[in-house]
């Protein structure tokens, strides 16, 4: 009974239910905006809130992330520009739905799928907290390694056309993320003795680049063609869709739980996991994946709004932040004298249940708000391309200097814009180059960990992985995703099916 209390705390204060409403409707803009992030947004209101009641202060950055999360779809289907990196998958099928005249459908389906991974991802956490934060915990440096391996390679999923050009790609990504100073050894690493890479390059600023500013490139060169006009009779899908796309949302609504609870991972990661867990399961889909298929829709968004939940997990029962905004959240309970970690599920567990209670009201607004709104905003993508182009640079040049106030990044957007444009000109893949920057650090960091620990005994290393059941699989799925992305795997498949059917 007193859990349900706690639960239903927001509801009987019209004062939290208003800050949690407040905070999801400002995520879903916010996150829409490329380069004003969730993290920067909860950040800033640490400063606002810290001479709140906890209640309140918590109310308003729970509905912040919930809704940041999702707004990251809206620009990215309408204007191939991710508003978060977690985005980056929705826009690969989203954006051609948009193109069609189907974004209305597409935000509808984005907006139900994004409540539904919500929801598994909060119910997770409500009923299996403890479990997946010791699961999370048995996560050696190797492992995360691996798990950056295994994300990398994710480029055959991410390159609709030659494999060689989307590994390059990928390594360029990986390349550009390890730019500026070694946070082990604090050395310089491609700096070419400028002070200007010290610091390393924006992520975002590379995204927004990549895909804002070489998408309006492209676009100059059809500045002439009529808008396609928008269809949005069909704006919530069916009952029949959704049960459709249902197995495929529990599966991938489990891939962003876990990806979620993993210390340093997040939605971004999820997402693309899932987008390639949904192009490896998906036989005939009604649409080629890149091309607008469905699938490429549910898949990722599922994953990164059930990534919130996950992201609780180790954060409320251990003390470990699950990503950059938890992190910042831990930062703001111990303002309000809480100390997050095993003794809070003790000592103080309504706080626990009040904030399962409150991403359960925020994934409800974000429903509410999702589907309201979106006659309005397809409107953009009806707009003469006179009008979006320079929509799209300004969002671009904004998007980029807002995240460190810095003009360079708005040059180095620039520079990786006109270079996106050339790779998409000549065929390259723009998705394996963020998922690169993505991944860089977490693969360069447990790769040295673990190597360190081992005391740089490469022997040593590969026993490791052998002796645990973790790293093994791990270590197995990599090589079983490898193989199965060279011609060879799709050869022996042939055969095999040839003579199955003979």
């Amino acid at each position: 009974m007193d859990t349900l209390l706690a639960i239903l705390t927001i509801f009987t204060q019209p004062e939290l239910l208003l800050l949690v409403g407040a905070g999801t409707f400002a995520g879903i803009y916010i996150g829409a905006i490329p380069g004003l992030s969730v993290t920067m947004a909860v950040s800033i209101l640490i400063s606002f809130t810290f001479s709140w009641d906890v209640y309140p202060a918590i109310s308003l950055m729970v509905g912040i992330f919930m809704g940041g999360v999702y707004g990251g779809s809206r620009t990215a289907i309408l204007l191939n520009i991710p508003g978060a990196p977690s985005a980056i998958a929705t826009a690969m099928d989203g954006y051609p739905m948009a193109q069609r005249g189907e974004a209305g459908q597409a935000i509808g389906v984005t907006t139900v799928m994004s409540f539904f991974g919500g929801l598994i991802g909060i119910l997770v956490l409500a009923l299996a907290a403890p479990y997946v934060a010791d699961f999370a915990l048995t996560f050696q440096p190797r492992d995360y390694m691996l798990l950056a391996v295994l994300g990398i390679l994710l480029v055959g999923s991410l390159s609709t056309g030659s494999l060689v050009k989307g590994i390059f790609a990928g390594a360029l990504g990986i390349a550009i993320g390890v730019v500026g100073r070694d946070p082990l050894t604090f050395t310089e690493r491609f700096t070419f003795d400028l002070q200007l890479m010290e610091g390393g390059i924006s992520f975002i600023a590379v995204m927004i680049g990549m895909f804002g500013v070489s998408e309006a490139l492209l676009q100059l060169q059809n500045v002439g063609l009529k808008a396609v006009r928008q269809k949005i009779d069909k704006i919530v899908p069916s009952f029949g869709t959704i049960r459709k796309y249902l197995p495929l949302s529990l599966q991938t609504s489990s891939i962003g739980v876990i990806i979620g609870a993993l210390p340093g991972t997040g939605g971004d990661i999820a997402a693309l996991m899932a987008y390639d867990h949904a192009k490896r399961i998906t036989k005939d889909p009604a649409v080629p994946f890149g091309e607008g298929a469905m699938e490429g829709l549910v898949a990722p968004e599922t994953a990164n709004n059930a990534a919130v939940g996950g992201a609780f997990i180790p954060m409320m029962t251990l003390g470990i932040p699950g990503d950059a905004v938890t992190a910042i959240m831990i930062g703001a309970l111990f303002i309000h004298g809480l100390n997050p970690g095993p003794m809070l599920m003790i000592e103080q567990p309504d706080m626990f249940w009040f904030i399962v209670g409150a991403l359960l009201t925020a994934n409800v607004f974000m429903l509410i708000f999702g589907l309201t709104g979106i006659r309005i905003f397809t409107r953009i993508v009806e707009m003469p391309r006179s009008v979006i182009i320079p929509l799209i640079l300004l969002l671009s040049i904004v998007g980029a200097y807002a995240v460190n106030n810095r003009v360079s990044d708005v040059y180095w957007m620039l520079g990786f814009g006109v270079f996106g444009y050339f790779m998409r000109h000549y065929g390259y893949p723009l998705g394996p180059v963020i998922l690169g920057v993505i991944l860089s650090r977490l693969l360069d960091d447990n790769w040295r960990r673990a190597i360190i620990s081992e005391r740089e005994d490469l022997g040593r290393f590969f026993e490791g992985i052998v002796a645990s059941p973790l790293s093994l699989t791990l270590f197995l799925a990599v090589i079983l995703i490898f193989v199965s992305q060279t011609p060879l795997w799709t050869t022996m498949k042939k055969r095999v099916f040839r003579k199955a059917t003979s």
